[in-house]
């Protein structure tokens, strides 16, 4: 790896993006192979591309991070992010095209817009980022470029104009045909060999160009005026038309090919060079200063300095690694920066070029490049790096909210610390993943796009860190009450062994409590018959007795305790056994009012396609949720509902199920409510309480 250094109009930054299995590797492969940064073009089958360099990914033969790898084609430098294409892996495509300029949106020419394509779609669009669509695997059974094009519109509502035509299609596939120089190309032992457009192609060629010029005469009011004049358009013009268009988003280009067999690539980076915007181009990025005043800052090596963090990689040996987007100013190593979100310095050690795993140390970096940076001591992703004298701060990256959590526990005895150190290094690298300490339930529980999502952690912190855990299904918190009441119930502790003895006597009345209101404790005693000095002990028996119910051993909420009566001795009586006696009164208490388990309710809301809305509605009912409203958004319908957590605690995956892909979801805690009957059969047969009072028999 040898990569010269650009000035900031020469360098372009692209992620290739889409649904799982449309060959975005394979893609970033042939170009980097084609442009001469790699001697061999590897292959996603065999684990040597070099982008799926992670044991995890060589192993599964997919994409689970994010990965920088950069190339010089034609005096330009272009940095391309391969990023993911499982919905478990979303937060790293997120965090992708929130820094680049362009957005290489790649389709399965049999299968055109799939379900990840969508969600690639709305993130380009939330930033705005300008797109072009690569039709991969023009060479396969069922290959419709026509028909991929026609998805493209009628999806997301957008014109998609052809840059190239196929020449051939399936097992006929033999090249393409640039549009806009009206020339045909294919490749062959990895040369490009240019050749007269054929002529079976050459009308739809004309109709191409007839739709091309079209389009980009309605950039400039200059060129639409031509256009409708009946005056030609150079191929010039074109060229700035098509320029001006992606810049403005008034259409995406369209390109076609086979990475495998490296057809249709040197198009696309021809189009990278010749049609897209750099980063000076581009529009100003919106920020706070010191004063929390909004900034726009222009793509200016000259400018104020302003990096920004979107990835961090967790290294065992390198430490922390972190990739950043330079948006203005010009970045040295060993300048002393300012971390404008933790407000600290932060020295640059090092500054790195990558290529996959592959580095190359630099001195400098200037305005609209991506670098990284090993060992930086408090930086993290989302995090802005600038002059200390000139605060700036860019708004960190929103990124999807967890859809799965798991309790995590090591698997040998005495690992938890070592656990917890590996996760919470993998979590800097991970912003999708949380986790959180669930005191009462002695859990510890991690929280993540997905079921697989979650295992790879597990297999990153074997493979990384050497520690090994497993997950499980968390433990839902219940909650025990009472619904009826209880009078003149006694708890009376008498023990007599030689000398002191101990005595506690108490008589109390409990009552049920609105739901939520917790527990009360009324002191009524009258005439001195307890000493006030013991009632404190009484109310201290109660509430440590209560956080261990009867039934299933869960915490009792929701009821009051009057204290009115007892009896006591001047020598024998102490603390501990009105303590005692209050535990007992309770308990016996507990028994006569009723007592009931709550279950968790929380309020869930489901975004899907408006076809699935009927199918997810029927899936809350069966599972005793309650909807509580539904609403559209855009042509998806939006369905509130109230469910039990423990019916939900696996709700991504049947989500994914039922929507093809197409949905998701927030929860939030509501409410505590009554369990069914044979639900509370249930949470008491696999409560810890009947395991150990079995155990006792």
């Amino acid at each position: 790896m040898n990569i010269k250094e650009y000035p900031t109009s020469q360098i372009r930054n692209f992620a290739i993006a889409g649904h799982n299995g449309t060959g975005k590797t394979s893609l970033a492969e042939a170009m980097l192979f084609l442009a001469g940064a790699t001697n061999r073009l590897g292959r996603v089958e065999d684990g040597t591309t070099v982008c799926d360099y992670d044991p995890d990914e060589v192993k599964r033969k997919n994409t689970i991070n994010a990965t920088l790898a950069s190339l010089e084609w034609k005096k330009c430098k272009i940095n391309l992010l391969d990023t993911p294409g499982f919905a478990d892996f979303i937060g790293d495509v997120k965090g992708s095209l929130r820094i680049v300029d362009g957005v290489i949106v790649v389709l399965n020419a049999p299968s055109g817009v799939e379900t990840e394509t969508e969600k690639v779609w709305s993130y380009a669009d939330e930033y705005n980022t300008p797109r072009c669509v690569f039709v991969n695997k023009m060479d396969k059974e069922r290959a419709d470029y026509e028909a991929c094009i026609a998805s493209v519109e009628k999806t997301f509502k957008v014109r998609a104009v052809p840059i190239e035509l196929p020449i051939g299609k399936e097992a006929n596939f033999k090249g393409v045909v640039n549009i806009l120089h009206k020339k045909a190309y294919s490749v062959e032992n990895g040369k490009i060999k240019e050749f007269d457009i054929p002529a079976e192609v050459k009308e739809d060629v004309e109709a191409a160009w007839d739709k091309l010029v079209e389009a980009a005469s309605e950039t400039s009011d200059e060129l639409i005026a031509k256009f409708l004049d009946g005056q030609t358009l150079t191929e010039e013009e074109v060229i700035k038309g098509v320029h001006d268009g992606i810049l403005k988003n008034l259409f995406v280009p369209v390109f076609c090919g086979s990475a495998t067999h490296m057809q249709g690539i040197h198009g696309l980076l021809d189009a990278f060079v010749e049609n897209w915007p750099n980063p000076t181009e581009m529009p100003p990025v919106k920020g706070k200063n010191a004063k929390g005043e909004e900034v726009e800052l222009i793509c200016d090596p000259e400018g104020p300095l302003c990096a920004f963090v979107f990835k961090t990689i967790a290294d065992p040996f390198a430490g922390r690694l972190s990739l950043m987007r330079i948006y203005s100013g010009t970045l040295a190593k060993d300048h002393v920066t300012y971390n404008a979100n933790k407000e600290k310095d932060e020295k640059i050690a090092s500054l790195i070029f990558r290529c996959g795993k592959e580095q190359q140390t630099v001195t400098k970096v200037v305005a609209g490049d991506i670098v990284a940076s090993a060992k930086l001591a408090v930086t993290t992703t989302s995090d802005c790096l600038c002059d200390k004298n000139k605060v700036i701060i860019l708004p960190a990256t929103h990124y999807p909210e967890p859809q799965m959590t798991l309790a995590l526990e090591a698997k040998t005895k005495g690992d938890e610390d070592k656990i917890a150190t590996a996760i919470h290094r993998l979590i800097e690298e991970d912003p999708t993943l949380t986790t959180r300490r669930d005191a009462e339930m002695n859990q510890f529980l991690i929280s993540g796009m997905g079921e697989m999502h979650l295992n790879v952690l597990l297999e990153k912190a074997k493979s990384k860190f050497g520690v090994e855990a497993i997950l499980k299904e968390p433990r839902i918190s219940y909650r025990e009450t009472i619904k009826g009441k209880a009078d003149n119930v006694q708890g009376k502790f008498k023990r007599q062994s030689g000398g002191r003895g101990q005595y506690g006597d108490c008589v109390i009345r409990m009552e049920p409590l609105p739901r939520g209101s917790g527990f009360e404790f009324l002191n009524d005693i009258h005439g001195g018959v307890i000493p006030t000095n013991y009632i404190p002990a009484v109310e201290k028996g109660i509430r440590e007795t209560k956080e261990h119910g009867i039934l299933a051993g869960y915490p009792v909420v929701d009821f009051k305790v009057a204290l009115f009566y007892g009896s006591y001795h001047e020598v024998d009586s102490s603390d501990m056994a009105f303590k005692i006696a209050g535990s007992m009164a309770f308990k016996k208490a507990m028994e006569q009012c009723k007592p009931t388990i709550l279950e968790p309710i929380v309020n869930i809301e489901v975004k899907v396609p408006e076809e699935y809305m009927g199918a997810i509605i029927g899936d809350l009912n069966s599972r005793r949720g309650q909807v509580m409203g539904m609403d559209s958004e855009g042509g998806w319908s939006i369905v509130k509902a109230q469910a039990p957590q423990s019916e939900i605690a696996k709700y991504s995956v049947d989500l994914r199920s039922i929507a093809r892909g197409r949905g998701s979801f927030i929860q939030r805690f509501s409410h505590y409510a009554e369990c069914p009957p044979d639900v509370q059969k249930k949470v008491i047969e696999s409560s810890d309480r009947k395991q150990s009072t079995e155990e006792e028999a």
